[in-house]
């Protein structure tokens, strides 16, 4: 299947997207994981050619915007992206596909903006990830000590695309093809070899997170149809049976439970789109 880059231009800056599919269909954001990129989404697009998936790299990944200085990634700042991606495109009324962080984002915007969203579906996560009230000052010292010592860090130099494969297989378990799909659009040419083109500051931990009961009150008012695919077996962050939990807070909600690792989309991407099937329409 074709797929096309695309720029658009929104308050925060320039962000890249790659558009697949037919641009008649339903209309798509796919809002890919930490770290990811526009690419992860390439293997599930091939399967999914009814729709008109755009897949952007998000603020301070891939080919898309950092922010300015002394910004922060925050929760509110991606929702708002997301937002305008969509206006950039036109699109008063679309649906979301997110993976890990993606479909953390994309809930958020489903809560937060339920008359623009139509279908959500989303895999391996269904809200963000919760903190507890315990441990409010431990996370804003961790988050501050980080962000404080981030300016005297330096980029690793690659000499090829190698080393920065055999890093992604290593810490995603994914194959060598999936790898260097992520890779070659998820770093940037400098003296000596490449960088990771990523926003150094998406490291750094956040200082708030909402506890779990905030966690779950989004969740139960995400108002659109929602398809929630998980990979078994489960992450050690999002574990049983508080991910099952979450599915059935929705209120219109169904759950596929996948064999396979985090990354299911791009391994499997097959069953991942059968999972799918006619959800979004068509």
């Amino acid at each position: 299947m074709s797929r096309r880059e695309v720029l658009l231009d929104i308050p925060l800056g320039r962000i890249a997207a790659l558009r697949a599919g037919d641009p008649n269909g339903p209309k798509v954001l796919a809002l890919h994981g930490w770290l990811d990129n526009a690419a992860s989404f390439i293997p599930l697009a091939e399967h999914l050619p009814q729709l008109d998936l755009v897949m952007p790299d998000l603020p301070g990944h891939g080919r898309s915007a950092h922010l300015g200085p002394g910004a922060e990634y925050t929760s509110g700042v991606a929702v708002n992206a997301v937002l305008d991606i969509a206006d950039a495109l036109g699109w008063q009324c679309f649906s979301l596909l997110g993976h890990s962080m993606g479909a953390g984002i994309a809930s958020l915007v489903a809560a937060s903006s339920p008359q623009r969203i139509e279908r959500m579906a989303v895999i391996e996560a269904l809200g963000g990830l919760a903190e507890t009230v315990e441990r409010t000052a431990a996370r804003w010292r961790e988050a501050i000590a980080a962000a404080r010592a981030l300016p005297g860090k330096q980029l690793r130099v690659f000499a090829d695309l190698a080393a920065p494969v055999r890093a992604r297989m290593q810490a995603n378990q994914l194959s060598e093809s999936a790898a260097r799909l992520l890779v070659e659009r998820g770093v940037r040419p400098v003296e000596g070899g490449y960088v990771w083109s990523s926003d150094p500051r998406l490291t750094l931990p956040t200082p708030q997170r909402l506890d779990e009961a905030q966690v779950s009150r989004l969740v139960a008012d995400i108002e659109c149809p929602t398809t929630v695919i998980y990979a078994d077996p489960p992450q050690s962050y999002f574990p049983e049976p508080l991910r099952t939990h979450r599915v059935g807070l929705l209120p219109r909600g169904r759950l596929q439970v996948i064999a396979g690792i985090h990354h299911l989309h791009m391994e499997n991407p097959a069953a991942v789109a059968t999972a799918i099937g006619d959800f979004f329409g068509t």
